[in-house]
């Protein structure tokens, strides 16, 4: 996996990835940026997120799930002092279906964590990573 930074002017960097998509991360005002992006921490979080989301989706589909929409509501929080590692995150899934086994999506959230989401894996070495979840039924 390849990924090039370019600054671009005052705080704002382009990311290039190795899969050819690009994006924009920059700073807040009052460190020199101008945000016209999300801060690279930022990324990093999503980055889990998706990641995470992926895998359950992957996992439920697999399972013979009819799923229909996963969200995940990511909340973290840093330490207060450098390097200011993520020390808590939590993790909100709400996933949509029809008739899905609650036994089931626990197992693919558990699973990704533990197992397959190498983000939040990776991430678990210095922060508290929690979750839980709502089932909404689309069966009406």
């Amino acid at each position: 996996m390849d990924c090039t930074i370019r600054w671009a002017e005052g705080m704002a960097f382009v990311a290039e990835t190795g899969s050819g998509h690009a994006f924009v991360m920059d700073g807040a005002p009052e460190g020199g940026g101008r945000n016209m992006g999300p801060r690279p921490m930022e990324t990093v979080l999503a980055g889990t997120g998706g990641c995470t989301a992926y895998d359950v989706v992957l996992i439920l589909k697999r399972s013979g799930q009819d799923i229909r929409s996963c969200d995940v509501e990511v909340h973290a929080e840093r330490a207060e002092t450098d390097p200011k590692v993520f020390t808590k995150i939590h993790m909100h899934f709400i996933v949509r279906g029809r008739g899905l086994r609650a036994a089931l999506v626990e197992s693919a959230i558990r699973r990704s964590h533990d197992k397959y989401c190498s983000a939040s894996i990776m991430l678990g070495k210095t922060a508290e990573i929690t979750h839980d979840y709502e089932l909404i039924d689309d069966t009406a």
